[in-house]
This record gives structure tokens, sequence and C-alpha cells, in this order.
């Protein structure tokens, strides 16, 4: 794991060199009529440069983004990439948009990171470790839904009965905020945020997150309180106490 970390550093330089200071882009929609999932230039770009780093000094582990799919698939290693987490608040100058690595090894995220170039604030996530530009960072030790601080990237992503089990989440916490996509984690993991919860999530979205959040000492599973993250519903909390009270209301 330490001689991975340079390795960490060096991808997110590529990325940042790719994206930190660009002008906001244009976007297409990848979702087609009647709903908005927006690409750039911007993170096709930054998946090609990663991709080109992990061949030359990975060639035989698997490459899986959001933008160019699988190649390798049956490496036992595989790195998961997100170039831009957040692409919703990258077109609209906001500086809360991310980048995702995460290495796995036999499926189980085992190092990541989420980079957020515009606030230069990287952090790494390993087992037993998080580090924010270098300096360890540690979960908050909050064990009461009531005194929580929620996040999740939009109240409107649910509906139904997943909408129902939010609700119940949010109106039992102290206080709720919005909009922050894979930054969240990132704040959680730093003891700023006790607690987030989201669904639709697909594996290049939370494969990063999972090393960063256990790496701080939090804990990360579904919303069953398992750690069955392929559905995409994700529970993050500062504290086991507090993963469990969350559960047991979305879990209903």
């Amino acid at each position: 794991m330490a001689d991975l970390l340079p390795f960490l550093h060096q991808l997110s330089a590529t990325a940042r060199a790719m994206t930190r200071g660009a002008a906001v882009p244009d976007a297409d929609n990848k979702a087609g009529e009647g709903a908005y999932d927006p690409v750039t230039e911007l993170d096709r770009a930054a998946e090609r440069a990663l991709r080109a780093e992990i061949e030359a000094a990975h060639p035989e582990d698997g490459i899986e983004g959001e933008e160019y799919g699988l190649v390798r698939e049956q490496s036992s290693r595989r790195w998961l990439l997100d170039p831009i987490d957040g692409t919703r608040a990258l077109i609209c100058g906001l500086p809360s948009w991310t980048t995702l690595v995460a290495l796995l090894e036999d499926g189980e995220p085992i190092a990541g990171f989420i980079d957020a170039p515009a606030l230069d604030e990287l952090m790494i996530g390993m087992p037993g470790a998080a580090t924010l530009n270098g300096q360890p960072v540690r979960v908050s030790s909050c064990t009461s839904l009531a005194q929580a601080r929620l996040s999740s990237t939009d109240p409107h992503l649910f509906s139904g009965a997943e909408a129902e089990a939010f609700d119940r989440v949010r109106r039992s916490v102290r206080l709720t905020r919005y909009g922050y996509d894979a930054l969240a984690y990132a704040r959680l993991a730093a003891g700023h945020l006790d607690l987030v919860v989201e669904s639709g999530l697909k594996r290049h979205d939370w494969a990063a997150l999972v090393p960063v959040v256990r790496g701080a000492g939090g804990v990360i599973g579904d919303w069953r309180g398992g750690t069955d993250f392929e559905p995409g519903a994700i529970v993050a909390a500062a504290t086991p106490t507090l993963f469990e009270q969350a559960v047991e209301l979305l879990s209903r």
C-alpha cells in the first residue's frame, strides 16, 4: 500500500492537469429525451488521461470508467474511474465536483481517492488510514441521529418507498445539506459531516468512497445494513451506532 501512494498522487496530478482551471464546459445529455445526465469533453479527456497512466504503469490490471467502459474484465485487480463526479456542479461553475479513482482487489475496494481540484483537496483512503492533503483525518464521534449532520446529493433523486425512507432519516437528524455528490463523503471522513444517505449510485460512483470512509474510521454499507453496494443504495456514517440507527429507519 505504501508503494501505491505515489501512483495515486500521480493519477490525481494527471486528472488535475486536464480539469483544474478549465473553462466551464458545454455538456451533452447521455440520458436522452425526458431525463438529464450531463457529460462533457472534460469528463472524456480526463478519463483518457487516467487510463493512459494506468495502462503504462499496470498493463495487467483491469480498468473500468464511466465514459469508456471496461477492459480486462478477468483481472483480479481493477481500477474504477469517475473522471468528474458532479458534472452538474461543474457546468454550473460550482467547486464541489470531484475526481474519483479506486483500486479493487477481487471486487473489494482497497484504496482510492476523492479529489476536489477546485478546492485543492485530495482525500486518499487505504486500510486503516485516510489523509487530506497528506494529513491524517478521522470521522466524528457522533452516535445519535438527533445530533447528526446529514448530507445527500438531491432529495428529488429518491422516489416512492425510497423517498419515504430517506425522509424518516431526514426528520430525525439535526440538520441536512444537499448538493455535494462525492465531496460529502470526504467531509464525513474529515469529521465535518456525520451521515450520508444516497441511492442510485453506480459502481464508479461508490468504489472510491469505500476506502476513504473506512480508512477514516467510518462505516459504509447498504440500506439493509450489509455491504452489497451494487444496487447503489449507500449509507455512510461516522460510527457503527449511527449507522445502525440510520439503517433501522431506512429498512422499515
